[in-house]
């Protein structure tokens, strides 16, 4: 499978611990992230067109900056939430419109919510996390963050590798 994802590198220093206890991507290799795109078409399908195709998409978005500096719930899931989300929304409805064959989570949800998932798969671990990553952005404050690419990564192998980034417009 592969996945087309922005990276969020100044979330480290608060989520990583816990992303490594509470979400099983993280032990997969997959960075603090928010989602753009999943789950996208298999590696060995992603040729030059492809490549092509997912770059002019991107560009349609210009570059952005964005926080975090707030927590979000699903049931079994607690994430951060960027602000603000319209520019992720627009580079997932981008891509999705480009590759129809490949709707965002497999069109499971009536809408798209961009998050940064750091406790998945676990309502209570979600719930006894939540005040302990509220505090921890507390004493950090809000994560800034400039979204200037779009990563894509796969997993053919049991852990997710980076392939190939994509820049938004300058």
């Amino acid at each position: 499978r592969s996945a087309l994802i922005v990276r969020v590198d100044p979330a480290q220093a608060v989520v990583a611990a816990l992303r490594a206890r509470y979400d099983p991507a993280a032990r997969l290799g997959v960075p603090a992230h928010i989602t753009v795109l999943f789950p996208f078409m298999p590696p060995r399908q992603i040729d030059a067109a492809v490549r092509r195709r997912i770059q002019a998409a991107v560009r349609s978005v210009p570059v952005f900056a964005y926080i975090l500096a707030q927590t979000g719930r699903f049931p079994d899931t607690l994430y951060l939430v960027p602000e603000p989300s319209a520019p992720f929304i627009a580079l997932t409805r981008a891509l999705a419109d480009e590759f129809v064959q490949y709707p965002p989570f497999g069109a499971a949800h009536d809408s798209i919510v961009p998050h940064l998932t750091v406790v998945h798969g676990d309502a209570d671990a979600a719930a006894l996390v939540q005040p302990e990553l509220a505090g921890a952005l507390e004493r950090h404050g809000p994560i800034s963050a400039i979204c200037r690419e779009v990563e894509l990564i796969q997993n053919s192998t049991g852990r997710w590798e980076w392939m190939r980034s994509f820049a938004l417009a300058a």
